[in-house]
């Protein structure tokens, strides 16, 4: 209960500081468009994402992590699209905190999550289960250690269009989400066997705009890897421009993401060890007391 209202006030607190500083978002809203889908990036509170998918054939729409639902009502107003769905990574209030308040507008729609913590949840998922967003098929994915109930939802979007999948604090640009009720090898077997065996033009959209604070990090700890330094410049350039990060690709994060890189010995002498998951809990253990001056 007391975890919850603090959520409530720093979320609250975010949403206020940035009304008061006269911007809107902490990025401009973007929208890509595939064959016969759109997806739609709106940002909300301090660093968060919010998506709608939008299958163009039957528009159906699903919102994933709708944190400030009062953007996607705006966002619905006047539109041929119909929200049918809520897809919720995990149960922190700053993706799931806005699931009731949607649920005040529209009432019906059921909550996908894979933990009975996630607020307003109506039906819960686990590996491998299928739903739709109108005829989009939508894969679930269990990846837990940020909580134990982190679900991604991988979204097949053609036979000739790359997969998309919401990634919510699991994977970051460049990054990966604190081990908050996991194990290392469990990001491990996340990030290398889960996320990692998708095709590497999987588009990756994350749940936070962390990618510039990410490079810097991945700089740090592999500093000869050019694809990291051309990244880092690209995403300074896109945070003075106020602009989103997302998407990146699997093949990208193979690159760039040093989470996906443990098995290297570039990383591993870091952690004086070949293991790739004793690296991944060096690396993560770094990166949480790492600033970015």
């Amino acid at each position: 209960m007391l975890a919850t209202l603090l959520w409530t006030l720093c979320i609250n607190f975010c949403a206020a500081t940035y009304r008061r500083e006269g911007e809107k978002f902490h990025s401009t809203p973007k929208t890509v468009n595939l064959t016969g889908v759109t997806i739609k990036v709106i940002p909300a509170l301090h660093d968060n994402y919010m998506y709608l998918v939008i299958d163009e054939v039957s528009k159906e729409a699903a919102v994933i992590d709708p944190v400030e639902p009062e953007h996607i009502l705006e966002d619905l107003k006047g539109k041929d699209y119909r929200l049918t769905k809520i897809l919720t990574t995990h149960f922190h209030n700053d993706h799931a905190g806005g699931n009731e308040r949607l649920l005040e507008e529209f009432p019906e729609l059921p909550v996908y999550g894979g933990d009975d913590r996630v607020k307003a949840l109506t039906t819960s998922v686990a590996d491998g289960d299928r739903l739709y967003i109108g005829g989009l098929e939508v894969d679930v994915l269990h990846t837990p250690c940020h909580t134990r109930g982190d679900v991604c939802y991988l979204v097949k979007t053609g036979r000739q269009q790359p997969r998309v999948v919401f990634t919510g604090d699991t994977m970051f640009v460049a990054g990966c989400g604190r081990f908050f009720e996991g194990t290392a090898d469990q990001m491990y077997d996340n990030l290398y066997n889960k996320l990692g065996s998708l095709p590497n033009d999987t588009m990756v959209f994350c749940g936070h705009e962390f990618t510039y604070p990410n490079l810097m990090f991945a700089s740090y700890v592999d500093p000869y890897n050019r694809e990291v330094a051309r990244k880092l410049e690209w995403s300074e350039k896109m945070k003075n421009e106020r602009l989103p990060t997302v998407p990146s690709t699997i093949g990208e994060e193979w690159e760039t993401n040093p989470f996906m890189r443990v098995d290297t010995k570039d990383l591993q002498w870091r952690s004086d060890s070949s293991d790739p998951v004793k690296t991944m809990a060096h690396i993560r253990a770094e990166k949480d007391t790492f600033k970015v001056i």
